[in-house]
């Protein structure tokens, strides 16, 4: 029966426990082979509570390591830093964010006016392509909100080369229906599979790799380009200073603004007895298109967050109705705090309604401040060209966290 994925943490958690005699040397040998929706037990299905930080990176690779040697459970050790990679490179690149919703207005208005585009778009993204591993996996895609990692690098090279639709309505379709979307991997790894991360580089799904690791379920024999040029494009912007990381001042009360980007507020670097009230904004909607699972599991997920808060810290709170800043502002003037906490908020539509809420405080006397996890501070400093950069330094950074 194919995977779904209870939204909470407690699900999070368990599926880690399951998960981890088969971390090491295990996962390396056959992480990327591709069974189907129904046999997922060669990877760990964590993605969708990473994404949302219903479990940390920390937690996760403590947990692995605790079972494992790095030297048997470093491939997965590194598929969990990628993910900080693509986090940290987009968070020194802010620009690139909205230089693909720009690009994707485009290349929306050209589909708009352009009926032979609009007939292939509409039928890569209903599983009608004619080449059948690719459409097994839309089909999949819609159906579950997941596909394993190496079927969607398959997939988007296959949109991308084969079929030669914009890589921007990839990443959109991607986004929409992924449990897991996350708007710097997804964003970033369609760019990469594209050749626009590394110039010059661009993935190209091969006949015999999809025969190989689906075995054998699907092969595209000569149905594929399998020479293409990379895609061209403009350079990535040079990228930025992060902010020096910042810590609540001892003693003062706070109030916590949690959104849907870092909903373990009880992991948050902060003193628990300064936590006089906490308030969870509702799922962002603000990108469209979204479909019902990925509301709905971000939905829940809030939901077990605010749960969990009101069990941490024993105070009130309050689900927010809208992303405004109203209710959050009532709430400090009624628990007498004058500062308003989150954990930082990424690059993406979270931090876009943040940006919102954040311009609504002005002349309420409430201050808004974000805390930065160890995990990013320690790691995404490295994340300013290449993967290879951050991976060399994932022993020693480890060992300065404390968990190697």
């Amino acid at each position: 029966m194919a995977q779904d994925f209870p939204a909470s943490r407690d699900d999070a958690l368990k599926r880690l426990q399951e998960f981890l005699p088969r971390a090491g040397a295990a996962y390396d040998k056959s992480r990327n082979y591709d069974h189907g929706p129904d046999e997922r037990s060669n990877v760990s299905l964590l993605s969708p509570y990473l994404r949302h930080r219903l479990i940390g990176e920390d937690e996760v690779v403590r947990a692995v390591l605790s079972k494992h040697r790095i030297s048997a459970a470093g491939k997965f050790v590194e598929e969990v830093c990628w993910r900080t990679y693509w986090k940290g490179w987009l968070e020194q690149r802010p620009a690139l964010w909205t230089g693909y919703l720009s690009e994707l207005a485009q290349d929306r208005a050209a589909v708009a006016s352009d009926e032979d585009l609009a007939a292939r778009y509409a039928a890569a993204m209903a599983g009608e392509s004619g080449i059948a591993g690719f459409d097994a996996w839309s089909q999949e895609l819609i159906a579950t909100g997941y596909l394993h990692n190496h079927a969607r690098m398959w997939f988007a090279s296959i949109w991308i080369f084969t079929l030669g639709l914009p890589w921007t309505l990839g990443a959109d379709f991607f986004y929409r229906h992924l449990i897991d979307g996350d708007p710097a991997s997804n964003t970033l790894s369609w760019r990469w599979v594209a050749g626009l991360h590394t110039r010059g580089k661009h993935y190209i799904a091969r006949a015999e790799n999809i025969r190989r690791f689906t075995d054998g379920r699907f092969d595209p024999d000569g149905q594929l380009d399998e020479e293409p040029s990379p895609i061209d494009g403009p350079e990535a912007p040079v990228p930025s200073r992060l902010k020096p990381p910042m810590s609540v001042p001892p003693g003062e009360p706070i109030v916590l603004l949690v959104n849907e980007d870092d909903l373990t507020p009880e992991r948050w670097p902060v003193a628990s007895g300064q936590v006089k009230g906490v308030a969870l904004l509702p799922p962002d909607q603000s990108y469209p298109g979204l479909a019902q699972a990925v509301v709905d599991f971000r939905r829940h997920a809030i939901s077990d967050a605010a749960m969990r808060a009101e069990r941490a810290f024993g105070c009130p709170v309050i689900l927010l109705t809208q992303p405004q800043p109203g209710e959050a502002i009532a709430l400090c003037r009624t628990v007498a705090a004058e500062k308003l906490v989150t954990a930082q908020v990424p690059v993406g539509p979270a931090r876009e309604t943040y940006a919102t809420v954040v311009a609504g405080l002005t002349g309420s006397g409430i201050a808004a401040m974000e805390v930065r996890r160890d995990w990013d501070s320690a790691f995404w400093p490295y994340a300013r060209a290449g993967f290879f950069k951050l991976k060399e330094r994932i022993p020693e950074t480890l060992e300065r966290l404390g968990l190697l």
